[in-house]
């Protein structure tokens, strides 16, 4: 069993019976009174996002859990397909637990999050920027080839739209942050 001053970002716990990861904490010792750790808690399950003050020396419960390369094979009605990168391996997991399913194409490397304990997935998670081919969108307008402040919808190789500046084309390779589906630049070949 862990206290306070074992916390560190991306560790997991046990709180209110639910799996949490912190994102954030700030050890304060006031001129008054005792320390304490604030923190932001991600619920694994859910992904909400809590504030919470432990006082200094709280005992938490730490739950192991485990990164682990895996490589999207397909998805057929049981779920989605992975197969491990170490030991070939295959497990498949349902929808609600791949983040930012949208951009997950078939070859691609995904780090899932496993409880060690009991071994079940607790979430999949993209690399932070993937390369997409724009499969449609509408031809962009001359003499808008710099401008980034207009945006127009596009259809990437996945099926999912997102918007880009007015000088991206169909065929354009482009890259994309996962974490909010935001295009950041177009790739040259």
């Amino acid at each position: 069993m862990a206290t306070t001053a074992d916390i560190r970002n991306g560790m997991c716990i046990e709180f209110n019976n639910q799996l949490m990861t912190i994102i954030q904490f700030q050890h304060v010792k006031p001129g008054k009174g005792p320390a304490f750790v604030r923190t932001k808690l991600k619920n694994i399950t859910t992904g909400k996002v809590i504030e919470h003050t432990f006082t200094s020396g709280h005992k938490i419960n730490e739950t192991r859990v485990e990164r682990r390369a895996y490589q999207f094979l397909y998805k057929d009605d049981m779920g989605y397909h992975f197969m491990n990168k170490e030991n070939y391996e295959q497990i498949n997991i349902g929808e609600d637990l791949i983040n930012n399913v949208a951009l997950l194409k078939e070859g691609d490397d995904v780090e899932i999050v496993i409880h060690a304990d009991n071994e079940t997935p607790l979430f999949a998670e993209l690399s932070p920027t993937v390369v997409m081919e724009i499969t449609y969108t509408e031809p962009g307008v001359r003499g808008d080839t710099s401008s980034t402040s207009s945006l127009k919808n596009a259809t990437i190789e996945t099926g999912a739209t997102i918007m880009v500046p007015l000088f991206c084309n169909t065929g354009d390779k482009i890259r994309i942050n996962t974490s909010d589906n935001s295009y950041m630049e177009r790739v040259k070949e």
